[in-house]
């Protein structure tokens, strides 16, 4: 999978996105190309290791409804707040949901899940992303969470694209669908376009070089969270 090619098909090169993809090429492929990824494409994923996710990723869901609520109170337009507003509702009344639904088919109840102590992993992605947030403004906020936003549909894409990936009996394709599908897109293409309003409202060419250590540490935390995955099945 060529996470670089696939990453410029949804991210237009010169957006705030794409440059900070191309200043952090190493840790954004990492992250895209993760063998956890490789095992989501050939359907080689040890099921232990996805169902751990599965139960991880709703709690960091959780926290990301946090800091969408972050994001309304570091907002200084209206716009901007409606926008935080409308994430918060759609993490909470409809994500969250459809990720009940959808785990309940791996044997995974909400119950089971909100009781599972959180991991390391989640917990290092999901504060960074707080501290960012609380500690600069709205720009730094998005920054640190695009490479969650935006690299679940580049993954998305560049699994769905790519002729390698299993179809038959693979049990991850409904995950793959999902991503790579056309409401996950225009979640990403409107991640894209804020991040690039916010660059020119808050000043981020003057601060392109710390959004940048901002958005690999963040990077790195992603292909974290997909390593926790796989020391949970022992790999």
């Amino acid at each position: 999978m060529t996470a670089r090619k696939d990453s410029d098909t949804l991210v237009l090169p010169n957006s705030l996105m794409g440059r900070l993809c191309a200043a952090c090429s190493d840790e954004w492929s990492d992250y895209t190309g993760h063998a956890f990824v490789r095992g989501l494409g050939d359907g080689t994923l040890p099921e232990p290791a996805f169902r751990h996710y599965l139960a991880q990723d709703y709690l960091f869901l959780i926290h990301f409804a946090r800091a969408y609520g972050l994001a309304v109170y570091k907002s200084n337009t209206l716009a901007d707040m409606r926008a935080a507003a409308a994430a918060i509702t759609g993490i909470l009344e409809v994500e969250m949901a459809l990720h009940v639904k959808y785990c309940a088919g791996w044997g995974l109840s909400e119950a089971a899940m909100a009781a599972v102590p959180e991991d390391p992993a989640c917990m290092a992605y999901t504060r960074f992303v707080l501290e960012r947030g609380m500690a600069g403004d709205i720009l730094d906020l998005h920054t640190a969470l695009s490479p969650c936003v935006v690299g679940y549909g580049v993954i998305g894409k560049a699994l769905a694209d790519d002729p390698a990936t299993r179809r038959q009996g693979n049990p991850y394709l409904s995950w793959i669908e999902m991503y790579s599908g056309s409401d996950y897109r225009e979640l990403v293409g409107a991640a894209v376009a804020q991040l690039d309003r916010l660059a020119v409202s808050r000043g981020g060419e003057a601060r392109f070089v710390d959004l940048v250590q901002a958005f690999r540490a963040a990077t790195v935390l992603e292909s974290g969270f997909w390593q926790m995955g796989l020391n949970a099945a022992g790999r």
